[in-house]
């Protein structure tokens, strides 16, 4: 993928290097979860508000003190994001890089479909982390993987997933990277035309079987809106020679029966969440071959539960 050199997006907190600063919990696309923290009572409470507001009026970041490694880190950062950690050079700044590039590209052609239906698209917001962090949905950390929030409205990466996906899955290649981030992107989208409150809202009633099974339907159409990002991507000429083949080994290796067949030696298949390999690869396929929002009807074969 054709990515250096390309504009990058403003709209990322880069929260790397800050500690921690959450607990660890669950993550993906479930709805928003809640942690009660067991701390010394009311008085506990207070003396810890008030340290935390002398620190914050003194310029110093309180959370990794409070929460994390006992660092201090000033709170003072120019922009309009967050640059915590990034005042000297890491390891994994190319992949910081290229992880805004790919969003930028996805704001804009996001934007352009929306713009085409008389519709405005509300960016997201990538926030990039080490380890552990916290969000509208509960608190994460990187073994969940990335993950959209719909709370917040923010996609949640720590960078260290793409080695994950070169070495653990055999999903090497920058544009196997840019199908990760741009799948999430898929679940923003979703969120704002009212599928995914929609999906939240109706799995309350839901056996633990079906609401798999709709959850199914809901990551593979966010494969297919990856699809679509993927088919104006080739338009501007910045795919190269094995890009798509990269993103469809991608889709396969994270597919339920891989991760399955890998980590126990045998699949269950009513406990699929995210889709077979051949289904996620198919949905990502059809995206970028078709270019259309409404060819991602994934909730219409066989039946249509959403409407769309």
């Amino acid at each position: 993928m054709r990515w250096q050199g390309r504009e990058e997006s403003d709209n990322v907190e880069d929260r790397r290097g800050n500690g921690g600063g959450g607990l660890r919990g669950g993550g993906g696309l479930g709805g928003p979860g809640f942690r009660v923290v067991r701390g010394g009572g009311l008085s506990g409470i207070l003396i810890l508000g008030v340290m935390a507001l002398v620190l914050w009026m003194a310029g110093i970041n309180p959370l990794p003190i409070l929460f994390g490694d006992g660092s201090i880190q000033s709170t003072q950062t120019s922009g309009g994001s967050s640059n915590i950690g990034a005042s000297t050079p890491r390891a994994d700044d190319e992949a910081a890089s290229f992880s805004r590039v790919v969003l930028k590209e996805t704001e804009e052609v996001w934007s352009g479909i929306f713009q085409s239906a008389g519709q405005t698209y509300k960016k997201p917001v990538l926030v990039l982390f080490d380890g552990q962090v916290r969000s509208a949905c509960g608190f994460a950390s990187a073994a969940s993987g990335p993950f959209y929030c719909p709370g917040d409205q923010k996609v949640y990466i720590d960078l260290s997933f793409y080695r994950e996906l070169d070495k653990r899955f055999g999903a090497s290649g920058d544009f196997a990277h840019a199908y990760v981030l741009s799948h999430e992107v898929g679940h923003h989208v979703q969120n704002l035309l009212g599928i995914l409150p929609k999906f939240n809202q109706m799995r309350q009633s839901m056996s633990e079987a079906q609401s798999n099974a709709m959850s199914v339907r809901v990551e593979l159409q966010a494969d297919c809106f990856a699809g679509v990002w993927g088919k104006f991507t080739e338009q501007k000429g910045l795919l190269e020679q094995g890009d798509l083949e990269e993103a469809l080994n991608a889709a396969h290796q994270i597919g339920d029966d891989t991760l399955q067949k890998r980590s126990q030696g045998y699949v269950v298949p009513e406990s699929f969440n995210h889709g077979t390999s051949e289904q996620r690869a198919k949905w990502f396929k059809r995206g970028f071959d078709t270019g259309r929002v409404d060819a991602c009807d994934t909730f219409n074969n066989p039946f249509n539960i959403f409407g769309c």
